[in-house]
């Protein structure tokens, strides 16, 4: 046991122990804790998509009823005012709704779905009907709309690829509604 301690403090500079424990050395120990801490908070923070819709109602029965996504908990980390910015001022108007009090944004606020182990799909308003009053769905991630499109895949949902780049399917529901699913790119 004797031998270890001298093996360990071969590599460690000497320190007396009054200037570890000194203010400064505190302060020092408390940053490395705290940045341990926030390290740790952010690598187990679930990655989130985030898709805009025309109707929070609509997407609701799509999301949850027709997909079978399983509700999510809004993640911690939107707690505490990280939100992901979504670029509007990049948005082809096409895809925003004409009623600007419809499109806030707030971390907490629209439906949350856990769309894989460590992957969460958050959906808001904000976006505008499509053509033929088409539920359009927007998103800037073209790996959650290829999700998205495996999982209408996996239901046997009918489904129709307009244009691969960017990605713009249509899927068709029970009920004959037709949701545009639209990646924008910024």
């Amino acid at each position: 046991m004797i031998m270890s301690n001298y093996f360990f403090s071969a590599f460690l500079p000497p320190l007396p122990l009054d200037s570890l424990f000194s203010t400064q050395g505190i302060m020092v120990m408390l940053l490395v804790a705290y940045a341990g801490a926030m390290w740790m908070f952010l690598t187990s923070a679930p990655k989130v998509y985030t898709m805009m819709v025309s109707d929070l109602q609509v997407a609701q029965q799509f999301y949850g009823g027709l997909l079978d996504l399983p509700a999510a908990d809004v993640p911690l980390h939107y707690y505490y005012n990280y939100e992901q910015t979504l670029g509007v001022g990049s948005i082809d108007p096409l895809y925003m709704s004409p009623n600007p009090s419809n499109s806030g944004i707030n971390g907490s606020d629209g439906l949350w779905y856990q769309l894989k182990k460590n992957t969460q799909l958050h959906i808001i308003s904000g976006a505008s009907l499509g053509d033929k009053r088409r539920q359009r769905h927007v998103c800037f991630d073209r790996e959650c709309l290829e999700e998205v499109l495996l999982r209408v895949q996996a239901r046997r949902l009918k489904y129709k690829i307009r244009r691969d780049k960017p990605l713009n399917f249509l899927v068709k529901d029970y009920e004959e509604r037709v949701f545009e699913m639209a990646e924008v790119s910024n």
